[in-house]
């Protein structure tokens, strides 16, 4: 009894742990300092946290079934520049046969949100969807979105 209650330990730790692992991912950010003032630009940043063991396929990984990683803001009443996507590194995996461009640990995406000099809001929302696939070295998980609302007061 003692070796089976053991043996479903063992086998719940082997799913457990790695599930912990691929929810532990986090996203955050910021828009500038906190604060904006209109009819100026201000540069928002996004920050995608993978636990070590971890890596997302990077935006252009190069893998013909690999997952980009996608960056999405949306606002209203301000102009969203293009996300600018770091270039993550080459790695080989046993499961393909050429390397894949990932991203590992922190990883910053940045874009500038241009605030017209009419805006008379006290502040700003931006909404954003990072989409992104964690993979171990063995396995790739479903894609993920995770969705959130950075904001800065008017100066």
């Amino acid at each position: 009894m003692i070796r089976k209650i053991f043996r479903i330990s063992i086998l719940a730790a082997a799913i457990i742990i790695p599930l912990a692992s691929v929810n532990a991912q986090t996203v955050t950010g910021s828009i500038g300092n906190g604060t904006f003032t209109p009819g100026k630009a201000v540069r928002a940043v996004v920050v995608l946290s993978l636990p070590g063991g971890l890596h997302a396929n990077s935006h252009n990984p190069g893998g013909e079934y690999a997952v980009p990683t996608s960056v999405r803001a949306t606002a209203s009443g301000v102009r969203i520049g293009s996300v600018s996507y770091p270039r993550g590194h080459d790695r080989k995996f046993e499961f393909s046969e050429n390397p894949i461009n990932v991203y590992e640990g922190r990883t910053t995406f940045g874009f500038n949100i241009t605030v017209p000099a009419t805006y008379r809001g006290k502040s700003l929302k931006v909404n954003v969807t990072v989409k992104y696939q964690a993979c171990t070295n063995e396995v790739c998980y479903p894609p993920k979105s995770k969705q959130i609302t950075l904001t800065a007061r008017n100066q």
